[in-house]
């Protein structure tokens, strides 16, 4: 199979990444500028592709996520403190992304005679966004085998969808992914915050996977903290 993996630069894909690499053939790494307020993963995106010595492609969609607006990652809202499965982190969905990115992709995979489309979707984002539920990825998958019919025959390749955060931190290091070199966090400081939803939920499943977590976190212990407070 040759896959073309949507990489944001976080750990869920460039764990995929690593995956696909070293499962299948990985011919490259895609990823989007949609307008993010901070751009410090694509840096990490990058890096994972020289790592695995493939080709990396970001592609401008910055004048698409100008109309998506409403949520803490494009607009100049505060981005949440707490779990990442609270009501209050639905300010960071932004409409129909995952959709638009898909259908891109799906299109320059054609263009490159690719098999398939790998992305990072996963069990613990069900919760707050509808497109990276299965129902959604099997809808997806149907509605490009109508739109390339005749053309090609493009997998895609979500092997996360029923996973947790945390079997994905067992697989990335199952595949020796550097960690290190991810960036999750909302906020896009200089390191991670340790308090927004992704780092959280980032913290806990290290914890979790009981892998140790060489992330810098400004705050290393809020997920405690957060992690009592919605069980409470």
């Amino acid at each position: 199979m040759n896959a073309l993996v949507i990489c944001s630069g976080g750990l869920d894909s460039v764990s995929l990444a690593h995956k696909v690499a070293t499962e299948q053939k990985l011919i490259g790494l895609l990823s989007f500028d949609y307008g993010q307020r901070h751009k410090k993963e694509l840096g990490f995106a990058s890096i994972c592709a020289k790592r695995l010595g493939v080709p990396h492609q970001i592609v401008d969609i910055r004048d698409v996520g100008r109309n998506l607006s409403g949520s803490a990652l494009t607009d100049d809202a505060d981005v949440p403190d707490g779990h990442y499965a609270e009501d209050s982190m639905r300010i960071t969905v932004v409409p129909n992304r995952n959709a638009i990115m898909l259908a891109i992709a799906f299109g320059v995979a054609a263009a490159q005679k690719a098999d398939a489309v790998a992305t990072a979707v996963h069990g613990g984002d069900h919760f707050i966004y509808p497109d990276c539920r299965p129902a959604f990825i099997d809808a997806f998958q149907t509605m490009q085998n109508h739109a390339l019919a005749g053309y090609a025959d493009i997998r895609l390749y979500a092997p996360y969808v029923n996973m947790s955060k945390a079997d994905i931190v067992s697989e990335g290091a199952k595949y020796a992914t550097p960690f290190e070199a991810t960036w999750s966090c909302y906020k896009g400081g200089a390191r991670h915050c340790g308090r927004c939803g992704t780092c959280v939920e980032r913290r806990e499943a290290f914890d979790l996977a009981r892998i140790t977590d060489a992330t810098d976190y400004e705050d290393a212990d809020f997920w405690l903290h957060a992690i009592q407070t919605r069980s409470a």
